[in-house]
């Protein structure tokens, strides 16, 4: 009895995780360049017929992982605005090491250069990538390849990377940003990709699928809530049958 117990505790918790993730996804519907997280384990629980005697800790994946899928591309017109068709990175530069992220709503900083929406500079593959005075956001034009040029000088040119084989184990780092686990894993030049400007990438989120997920996912918490509840009043009358 005690080991389903705690079946039942690690299902409602994991089911707890998964809810709070699929609530995290459509709190980003939105959010230019989301990747969302995905959870099998409620699929999972359900492709067992959801009895807690059938689910044993180890034998379900737990942990979540991103969905790097492409979003759909969305016409803004605004100059620093880059959508990344393909798979790959724009590359952020921190004090704390590099960033990365699908997000391509930038600026120019006071300095020209071309930075975040936090003011973080973007990397180009030779440094940042600065804006000459006297050349306006409008006057940039940006290659499918990310070079970058005004009136037929070459500017710069983004840097693009990719994880070909270690995907999953990027770590969010905030504000839309992924990072490098602790363990030495080295990113390669993004291949195939192409930046499309005045574009956004948008979220890859799918409204009407996380709802139906979190609809089974409530649906299992709550089997699983009421199991506990039965056991618990079970308890209770053999604890007073005992004590009579």
């Amino acid at each position: 009895m005690a080991e389903i117990t705690t079946q039942v505790s690690t299902t409602i918790d994991a089911l707890t995780r998964e809810f709070d993730i699929i609530a995290h996804n459509l709190a980003n519907v939105s959010t230019v360049g989301y990747k969302r997280r995905c959870n099998a384990f409620s699929k999972s629980l359900e492709a067992q017929g959801t009895g807690v005697q059938t689910y044993s800790p180890g034998s379900l994946d737990l942990d979540s992982v991103f969905d790097f899928s492409q979003g759909n591309i969305v016409e803004t017109g605004r100059p620093l605005d880059f959508a990344l068709y393909g798979k790959g990175f724009f590359v952020i530069e921190t004090p704390e090491g590099p960033l990365y992220t699908r997000n391509g709503v930038f600026h120019a900083n006071q300095n020209g250069q071309i930075v975040d929406s936090v003011g973080r500079i973007v990397s180009g593959e030779a440094g940042p990538i600065t804006i000459p005075s006297g050349v306006a956001p409008a006057q940039l034009n940006v290659a499918s390849d990310g070079n970058i040029s005004s009136g037929g000088i070459s500017i710069g040119k983004f840097r693009f990377v990719d994880f070909p084989d270690n995907e999953d184990t990027l770590v969010p780092a905030g504000d839309n940003c992924y990072q490098m686990p602790e363990q030495d894993i080295t990113p390669v030049a993004a291949e195939n990709i192409v930046v499309k400007q005045g574009y956004q990438e948008a979220s890859n989120v799918k409204m009407i699928d996380e709802l139906v997920d979190m609809l089974m996912v409530s649906r299992l918490y709550e089997a699983n809530m009421k199991f506990v509840t039965a056991q618990g009043e079970a308890t209770d009358s053999i604890m007073s049958v005992a004590m009579a």
